[in-house]
């Protein structure tokens, strides 16, 4: 049987793998190299090298948000005073390489790259907050590309660093410009501001032979098609506000959707079996023929929210272990 890297690698590469993946999003985190948090806490807040305060709040996975008030970034036209790319001259990219190889598990994938703090989008978003970003989208959209473009110098010359010594399986980036129900900008809004800087990111492994996976939570079936151009070949997590199933018919393997399973869609009063029989068909539609992958992980990072919901997840899981490596048999 194919190890959990090789088999990833088909699904990326737009083949049919010997077996459904499951996916885990630490593989993309976990290899890039540790140019996001300056200082780092032991509850997982911290300081980026930008001088954005995370912090964690009472959620399941434990994530660190921006800090919602004080932000770094008054008005987006003085950019330039407050904005300042770290320096990374003399880090020692062999030597981190080197120890990331010799603790990882040669059977499992590295992926990362090098962006700004975060996304490009979310980068904006954690120096001004959520109001006066999108504001400045709207009223300011050239300082706002200038803004990305001076990011992308600074991240990109790192990035081909990052290829060159780490050596990645696929190249690995998020940035979270959509909510549940909408995006958080237009397409047209997209194209300009963001897309331009996205690609960039992209070319870099593509050049080098490397698949790209893009992290995007929320309804982002609006900038598929951007997407694929860029020549991304994977989308995570793919969640139920998109419309998965014609999404998955128009692209098929050009672009596979890595999601996990929402129970939320269950009746409430359904029984076990009858979970099992909802996903089964739901795994029906969306892996035959390749182009699918799970994250089948704990209750809580799947973001259960009650007992019930937990319980089915875990059966969820069950189901998806006892059918995925004799799926394409």
């Amino acid at each position: 049987m194919l190890s959990t890297k090789d088999n990833l690698l088909l699904l990326l590469n737009k083949q049919v793998p010997e077996y459904i993946p499951n996916y885990d999003i630490f593989w993309g985190i976990m290899g890039a190299p540790p140019f996001f948090m300056k200082e780092q806490f032991e509850d997982g807040s911290g300081i980026d090298w930008f001088g954005v305060e995370w912090v964690v709040e009472n959620n399941p996975t434990k994530a660190a948000m921006p800090k919602t008030h004080d932000f770094i970034l008054k008005d987006i036209t003085k950019w330039r005073d407050v904005i300042k790319v770290p320096d990374f001259s003399d880090y020692d990219w062999e030597a981190s390489a080197k120890s990331f190889r010799d603790n990882w598990d040669p059977n499992l994938p590295v992926a990362g790259g090098v962006s700004p703090s975060v996304g490009y989008f979310e980068s904006l978003m954690a120096f001004m907050g959520f109001d006066e970003g999108l504001v400045a989208c709207c009223e300011e959209p050239d300082e706002v590309k200038a803004l990305m473009e001076y990011l992308s110098d600074w991240a990109i010359p790192l990035c081909k660093k990052y290829v060159h010594f780490y050596k990645p399986d696929y190249g690995w980036f998020g940035d979270d410009i959509a909510h549940e129900r909408n995006p958080f900008v237009s397409l047209p809004q997209f194209k300009e501001l963001f897309a331009p800087y996205w690609r960039r990111f992209c070319e870099v492994f593509l050049e080098a032979g490397i698949p790209v996976v893009h992290h995007n939570c929320g309804h982002f079936e609006l900038f598929l098609d951007e997407l694929v151009d860029m020549g991304v070949t994977a989308w995570e997590p793919v969640q139920t506000s998109n419309d998965m199933y014609a999404i998955k018919e128009k692209f098929g393997n050009n672009l596979a959707l890595i999601q996990s399973y929402d129970v939320r869609l269950i009746p409430e009063e359904a029984s076990e079996e009858e979970v099992r029989a909802i996903f089964r068909e739901h795994l029906v539609k969306m892996a035959t023929g390749g182009g699918f992958g799970m994250f089948a992980s704990d209750p809580e990072m799947n973001g259960a929210a009650t007992e019930l919901e937990k319980q089915r997840i875990r059966w969820v899981i069950s189901e998806f272990e006892a059918l995925r490596y004799d799926f394409y048999k």
